[in-house]
């Protein structure tokens, strides 16, 4: 094999070369740590590295499975024991892990040679990534752009092709986003379709969960294939996919009704190409036979009061966990002033105000139930912006009032997915003048992945984006 040709493969396509003995697993990471060390002190997509780690799983012989030999980042907050897992947070820029995550061992499973972190901002909270403990982790397709967040390492190294797929994960949109910004594909699952543990049920009140950004629809099926399930401690499960989801990827979708708005849910202007691109893309699906009709949801509560609650009561509660861990109280010299803001909000809250929110979460998700009775997919821009400038959000800002606003314009949609639990994914249709990806989001009903990666792999063939490489690029 030319190594050169490394990035024109998919992570499964990687993974048959090492079946076949045309490449070796030790081959392909080598090929992955020169790449990242060929991008990486552009896009600082890459925070942690252990590669002597990969090296020991190679060495101690990899397992017969989808995925082997394959090169694998982790985002920055799930746990891999003996590795450095910082959570973007000065605090822990230190911090071993002792432990793994559940998720990260299927991935291990699954054959993937987990040689570093990716970058995410402090505890995955931001749309950006830009942390005080990393810095900011930048766009490949323009430098002065952000990558998104809070998988914004992830997207980054997938775009600039020091890997194929790399672990992500989404409590507001962070799979979506990035995925957006970066122009890769991204896939939040259904609630539950991926185990949270062993450390928690689930995250954010069931609103975060884990899967990848990749380049291919393929990789993304399989690798829900390889990593969905309950674990014995798993508060509830998601519903059973009636065949493997890679069987989905060559399925034809038939005629769907296809629902699509390229407004944000607040009424708020959106970005002029961003609108043209949903409605050319709108335009392309009625081409490809499927009914399409302008028709959003109507909101029975704000989903950013809703997301801002659950997000600061989980936050409390890890600087409180740390206070207690470490005996004082945690300053800015520990975590960014917008964590620390965020858990004082919280603590000025109510426990009733935590269950309110969880009240307007489910109304939000009842009336996303009653509007897909009338489609089967819903099409809306992932983001009403395009990718941020870099420094356009500030976590250690003192007027950290600005934010809201500008992640109300910004994505003001990914978040009811998150509430409903419904599988949503960003796919890469367009590219804005400016050369910079505007990814186009589409939802489907709870428990259903199937019907969205049979539609991917169709707008994959149709509108091809993995040959698209961004100016920075491995």
């Amino acid at each position: 094999m030319s190594f050169k040709e490394y990035g024109d493969y998919d992570a499964l396509g990687l993974a048959a070369l090492v079946r076949s003995k045309q490449v070796s697993a030790r081959e392909l990471l080598d090929e992955a740590v020169e790449r990242c060390e060929r991008v990486n002190p552009e896009i600082n997509a890459v925070v942690v590295r252990h590669e002597d780690y990969a090296q020991r799983q190679i060495d101690a012989g990899l397992p017969d499975a989808p995925f082997v030999g394959v090169p694998f980042l982790l985002k920055d907050l799930e746990l891999l024991d003996g590795t450095r897992t910082t959570f973007g947070a000065s605090l822990y820029r230190d911090y071993v892990a002792d432990h793994t995550g559940t998720l990260a061992q299927r991935y291990l499973d699954a054959g993937l040679t987990m040689f570093g972190k990716s970058a995410s901002p402090e505890f995955g909270l931001m749309p950006t990534t830009e942390g005080r403990l990393h810095g900011p982790t930048r766009n490949p397709w323009n430098p002065d752009h952000s990558s998104g967040g809070s998988s914004g390492g992830a997207a980054a190294a997938v775009a600039a092709r020091i890997l194929p797929v790399a672990h992500a994960s989404d409590g507001g949109g962070s799979i979506r986003i990035p995925a957006s910004a970066c122009g890769v594909f991204g896939l939040k699952p259904t609630r539950a379709r991926n185990p949270s543990g062993p450390d928690k049920g689930e995250g954010w009140g069931g609103f975060s969960c884990g899967h990848v950004v990749s380049l291919s629809v393929r990789d993304s099926a399989a690798m829900l294939d390889a990593t969905h399930g309950a674990e014995p401690t798993s508060p509830y499960c998601a519903p059973s996919p009636a065949r493997p989801f890679l069987d989905e990827v060559s399925r034809d979708p038939g005629r769907l009704r296809i629902s699509f708005t390229d407004q944000s849910p607040y009424g708020d202007a959106i970005d002029p190409e961003i609108a043209a691109a949903v409605r050319d893309v709108a335009k392309m699906l009625e081409g490809l036979g499927h009914h399409v009709e302008e028709r959003a949801p109507v909101l029975a509560a704000d989903p950013a009061m809703v997301i801002a609650a659950v997000v600061a009561a989980n936050t409390a509660a890890t600087v409180r966990g740390a206070e207690q861990t470490f005996g004082r109280a945690m300053t800015a010299d520990d975590f960014e002033k917008l964590t620390l803001g965020s858990a004082h909000n919280a603590r000025k809250a109510s426990a009733m105000d935590y269950v309110l929110a969880l009240q307007n979460a489910f109304q939000i998700s009842r009336g996303l139930t009653d509007f897909f009775t009338g489609c089967d997919v819903f099409l809306s821009p992932t983001l009403c912006l395009p990718p941020l400038p870099i420094g356009a959000i500030d976590t250690m800002s003192d007027t950290l009032g600005q934010i809201p606003p500008l992640l109300r314009r910004y994505m003001p949609g990914t978040s009811m997915a998150n509430m409903s639990g419904q599988p949503s994914m960003s796919v890469p249709l367009a590219w804005n003048s400016a050369g910079l990806p505007l990814g186009m989001m589409f939802t489907g009903r709870f428990g259903d992945e199937a019907t969205l990666f049979r539609l991917a792999s169709q707008l994959e063939n149709h509108r091809p984006w993995k040959q698209r490489r961004p100016p920075i690029c491995a």
